[in-house]
């Protein structure tokens, strides 16, 4: 297993302005690089503060219930900041849909970013990165998602992109809409502890 991760110097995050991505829509960009790889962007603000939408990206033992497409996820180990994570999915269209495994190696920056990177799996690049950050005159996030992406088994690269450019706004919409159903439960909370100190 690799020490580190290696960064991502082929992409930079989209930088799209909130009001752009305000309600459901998420943005997605992508580029075909060098040596079949492909790079994909994506971007949606969640109405929730930095600390929500992170628990939402890393209740690693249950993205599988709560992400499209992910069939079993599962925490192999947390030590210091860093994390194994093993996935299982589906991916493709149609007639082309297979199952991918893959084992990623995690590093969190608590509450900023996370970076990840595929050390065994059915795919020869897959290395990435999460990264949060507090939008301007409202209680909300900007989620990013940057990835490179190459395959270890036979894909084309427009089949590879086009199922990209379909799953990542659902993924990007599914980590919104647990991040806010997270806030919610926890905004209904602190109101009942407030009520009780009032009767106590």
């Amino acid at each position: 297993m690799k020490n580190t991760l290696q960064p991502i110097t082929t992409l930079n995050p989209i930088n799209s302005h909130s009001l752009k991505l305000r309600g459901e829509d998420a943005t997605v960009e992508l580029r075909f690089l060098e040596h079949d790889i492909l790079g994909v962007s994506g971007s949606i603000l969640v109405n929730t503060p930095p600390a929500a939408l992170w628990q939402a990206l890393t209740e690693y033992d249950n993205l599988h219930n709560t992400l499209p497409k992910v069939v079993l996820s599962r925490l192999v180990s947390r030590e210091q900041g860093s994390v194994v994570l093993e996935q299982t999915g589906k991916t493709g269209i149609f007639f082309f849909e297979i199952t991918v495994r893959f084992r990623l190696k995690v590093k969190e920056e608590p509450f900023d970013s996370i970076a990840f990177e595929q050390v065994d799996g059915d795919f020869s690049i897959y290395r990435g990165h999460w990264k949060l950050e507090p939008a301007e005159g409202c209680l909300c996030t900007l989620l990013t998602y940057s990835a490179e992406i190459r395959p270890d088994f036979f894909a084309p690269s427009f089949l590879v992109a086009f199922v990209q450019r379909q799953d990542l706004p659902e993924i990007l919409k599914a980590h919104k809409k647990r991040a806010e159903s997270l806030w919610r439960e926890q905004e209904r909370e602190e109101e009942r502890k407030q009520q009780q100190n009032l009767l106590s």
